[in-house]
C-alpha cells in the first residue's frame, strides 16, 4: 500500500509557550476532564439532594489520588527496576509515566477514606457516581497521549494507521490511543444512560461493575496490538496491562451479581427523605 494512504502524524504536544510555561494538550485534557467531572457530580448531587459541601473535599481527594496512584502504578508495575535505584525520580511526574491501573487503585483507596471521613456511606455508593464522568476523563487523556505521540500500537497496513513522525517512525502503527478513547466514550454513554434514564444507581455496585467490565475488557483486547511499554513485557504471555485488567473484570462481574441479589438501596438525603 502506498505510504501516502496512511496518516502522517507530526503534531506538537505543546499548544503554546509563555516563557518557561509550556501549555500541553495532555495537561489541558486532564484539566478539562476534571472540570467536567466536578460539574457532572454536582448535578448528580443536586438530583439526589446530597449535601453539596461534600464536593470540594471529594474533588481534592480525586485529583490527588489520580495523580499519586497513577504515578506509583507506573513506578511499581512498569519501572521498579529503575526507580528503586533512583527513588528521587519518582517525584518527576512532568517527565511522564502514569499508569491508569494505578490511578484506579489510588481512587478506590481515596474513596474508601473519603467515605469513612465525609459521607459515612458505603464506598460503592460514591464509586457508582464518580465512574460516570471519570471515564470521560480517561477518553480525554488518551487524546492527550495521541497529541504526545505515545502509547501507540504495532505496525499495521490499515489505511487509518498513523506514522508517528515525531518519534522518527517510518511505518504506520495502530493509533491505539484513538481505539481506547472511543471505547471509553462508548462506556461513558452507557453509564450516562444507566444513571440518568434507569434505576441502576439504586443498585449499589451496578454502575462501577459495568465500568470495570467495559473499560478493562477493552483495555485487555487492545493490548494485543499495542507495543510493549517496557522491555520486560516481551517475555510475558500477556503483557502487564492485560494481567492488571483481569482482576478488574472479575471484580466487575462480582459487583453486578451482588447488586442484583441485594436489590435497591436508598440513603437518607439532607432533607430527611429516603429509606433503606
Amino acid at each position: 500500500m502506498d505510504i501516502l494512504s496512511f496518516i502522517h502524524w507530526n503534531v506538537s504536544p505543546e499548544i503554546f509557550s509563555l516563557g518557561p510555561i509550556h501549555v500541553r494538550w495532555y495537561g489541558l485534557m486532564f484539566a478539562l476532564g476534571f472540570l467536567f467531572g466536578y460539574n457532572h457530580v454536582e448535578k448528580m448531587f443536586k438530583r439526589e439532594n446530597v449535601d453539596l459541601k461534600w464536593l470540594e473535599s471529594l474533588f481534592i481527594y480525586l485529583v490527588v489520588a489520580t495523580i499519586v496512584g497513577a504515578r506509583l502504578g507506573h513506578v511499581l508495575f512498569y519501572g521498579w527496576e529503575h526507580y528503586s535505584q533512583h527513588p528521587v525520580e519518582i517525584l518527576y511526574v512532568w517527565q511522564g509515566g502514569l499508569a491508569s491501573h494505578g490511578g484506579v487503585i489510588g481512587i478506590i483507596i481515596a474513596m474508601f477514606i473519603w467515605s469513612k471521613k465525609v459521607s459515612k456511606r458505603s464506598i460503592v455508593w460514591i464509586l457508582d457516581r464518580i465512574v460516570v464522568p471519570s471515564i470521560l476523563v480517561g477518553a480525554l487523556i488518551r487524546f492527550g497521549n495521541l497529541m504526545n505521540s505515545e502509547i501507540y500500537g504495532m505496525q499495521t497496513s490499515l489505511p487509518w494507521g498513523f506514522i508517528f513522525e515525531r518519534n522518527h517512525e517510518t511505518v504506520a502503527k495502530h493509533p491505539t490511543q484513538i481505539y481506547e478513547s472511543l471505547s471509553y466514550l462508548i462506556t461513558f454513554g452507557t453509564l450516562l444512560y444507566m444513571y440518568w434514564k434507569t434505576k441502576a444507581k439504586d443498585y449499589q455496585g451496578m454502575l462501577v461493575g459495568v465500568f470495570f467490565i467495559m473499560v478493562f475488557t477493552a483495555r485487555f483486547l487492545i493490548e494485543f496490538i499495542k507495543e510493549d511499554q517496557e522491555a520486560f513485557e516481551a517475555t510475558m504471555s500477556l503483557n502487564m496491562g492485560q494481567w492488571l485488567s483481569i482482576p478488574f473484570v472479575l471484580t466487575g462481574i462480582i459487583l453486578i451479581v451482588l447488586a442484583v441479589k441485594r436489590g435497591p438501596v436508598y440513603y437518607q438525603n439532607k432533607t430527611g427523605a429516603g429509606k433503606k
